[in-house]
């Protein structure tokens, strides 16, 4: 047991303490937090503005509108339809390299370029998961508010999109989840993430099991509070809804 308990220290002095290697490990951490969060964000508008256009034109579809704007939202929508095939049927390791060697070539700041590339391709699987959720919800709704006067975007945005939003949030917060575990491949494009800065110091230290293993810890912690959070927020919507 000694000898375990001074394995054990030497593996944390050699990966974190020896030439202030806890460094390389805060900075990747901190832009695993920073890609994850913004990516989230960008994929969650891009994945309501998507889920919208396709629902508006579904409406125009069924009313066999020809009006401009019903052909300007179908247009989009095929647009829309063309992206999400792109995003979901190519892998994102790919997808990355063409937003920093192609889209987005020279531009100095790989985090952003990162931000970007997993937003674009998180908001194509988001579209889905919301189109699904405001299938959910009962047609009475979007009855009850185009009586009230509202137009079908509006009421979309204010009487749909909020109710289909509580019952998705499982699959939104899954969604985050992989987004923060694709993180892993910024390395890709040599940008220090949490996995990349676990590979530089196991080149340093030449030993994989203690630098690897507390990767893999620093995910899980985050995965499950993340996973807590969403939890508790189901519970206060739950109460909300009882109330």
């Amino acid at each position: 047991m000694q000898k375990l308990f001074e394995s054990i220290k030497q593996g944390f002095i050699k990966t974190f303490i020896r030439d202030n290697r806890y460094k390389v490990f805060v900075q990747g951490f901190r832009n695993t937090v920073v890609i994850t969060i913004a990516a989230a964000v960008i994929g969650i508008l891009i994945g309501v503005i998507v889920s919208l256009i396709h629902s508006l034109a579904d409406n125009a579809r069924n009313k066999k509108s020809h009006t401009p704007g019903a052909v300007l939202i179908t247009a989009l929508d095929k647009l829309c339809a063309a992206y999400v095939a792109v995003m979901r049927g190519t892998p994102l390791a790919i997808q990355l390299m063409i937003m920093t060697f192609i889209v987005m070539g020279g531009f100095p700041n790989k985090v952003l370029v990162c931000c970007i590339a997993f937003g674009v391709n998180s908001g194509a699987y988001v579209s889905e998961v919301i189109r699904g959720g405001i299938a959910s919800v009962d047609i009475g709704q979007t009855e009850a508010g185009r009586s009230l006067g509202l137009s079908e975007l509006g009421t979309l945005r204010l009487i749909v999109l909020p109710q289909a939003i509580k019952n998705i949030l499982p699959a939104l917060c899954n969604e985050g989840i992989a987004v923060l575990k694709e993180t892993s491949i910024c390395g890709l494009i040599s940008v220090v993430d949490l996995t990349r800065a676990g590979d530089l110091i196991r080149s340093r230290t030449m030993s994989p099991y203690f630098t690897l293993i507390s990767v893999a810890v620093v995910y899980f912690i985050l995965v499950f509070g993340l996973s807590k959070a969403v939890k508790k927020l189901e519970r206060r919507l739950a109460q909300s809804d009882r109330h």
